[in-house]
């Protein structure tokens, strides 16, 4: 991890402060050095803005896993760590992976931490029982590359649990949603952190496919029983799945 922190800062325009959002490597890196940006108040700026919603929708995705108690999860994109909390308060036995190294600096949860590309896990074939990933689908490259990968990692009869935020299916929630993020949350993070990061993270969501594409690519990569909640009025999106058994 010492390597990451050691990278010479951005100089000139940042790339998530750009009109385009950016794309492949150049999104790979951009996000890394977003979120180690943005690490020091990233609780903060999420409990304002989500009024604390975003405490119920990661125990929500802890309770969806349905596994027993000493079952082991890694949690992928784990920031600071507030799902591996509610997973270790859950009974279970979690490891944090992000490929920022600010945020796993910034960790506050105590369990294990490895910084890594979800794209490509250091675990060998069904070495985990489940896995959990918070608000960073749209954060990835190549989101059908990552269901393979969870595929690869979950045990047969293993469990997944992805939250994301979502686009509302109701007019005037989803009105009231666009007005809230594109405009409201970025002064905040303005105030409070980073406006460049804050004005891209609501923009993000046009990376993800719609849901029913997100549910048939886990569908075929070993996920038969994929399926999609909109939670809050939608939100946010919640994938769970169950690993297919031979």
């Amino acid at each position: 991890m010492s390597e990451e922190s050691g990278r010479e800062p951005h100089h000139g325009p940042r790339p998530w402060d750009t009109k385009e959002l950016p794309q492949g490597d150049e999104k790979r890196a951009a996000i890394r050095e977003m979120f180690d940006t943005i690490a020091p108040r990233y609780d903060l700026v999420n409990r304002i803005m989500t009024f604390r919603l975003d405490t119920r929708w990661r125990r929500r995705a802890v309770r969806e896993l349905r596994l027993p108690a000493g079952s082991s999860i890694i949690d992928l994109a784990s920031g600071t760590g507030d799902l591996c909390i509610d997973l270790r308060n859950a009974g279970l036995r979690p490891l944090s992976l992000d490929l920022s190294y600010g945020m796993l600096a910034a960790d506050r949860s105590g369990v294990p931490r490895v910084q890594a590309d979800i794209l490509r896990l250091p675990l060998s074939d069904a070495a985990v029982d489940g896995v959990t990933c918070g608000f960073a689908l749209r954060n990835l490259t190549d989101l059908n590359e990552f269901f393979i990968e969870l595929a690869r990692v979950t045990r047969p009869g293993g469990r997944i649990a992805l939250l994301d935020v979502g686009v509302p299916s109701n007019p005037l929630i989803r009105w009231g949603n666009n007005i809230y993020f594109g405009r409201i949350v970025p002064r905040i993070g303005g105030l409070l952190s980073d406006r460049g990061a804050y004005s891209y993270l609501p923009r993000s969501v046009a990376y993800l496919p719609p849901a029913t594409t997100m549910t048939e690519m886990l569908r075929s990569a070993g996920f038969a029983d994929a399926t999609h909640q909109e939670l809050s009025g939608g939100l946010t999106q919640l994938l769970t799945a169950t690993r297919n058994r031979p």
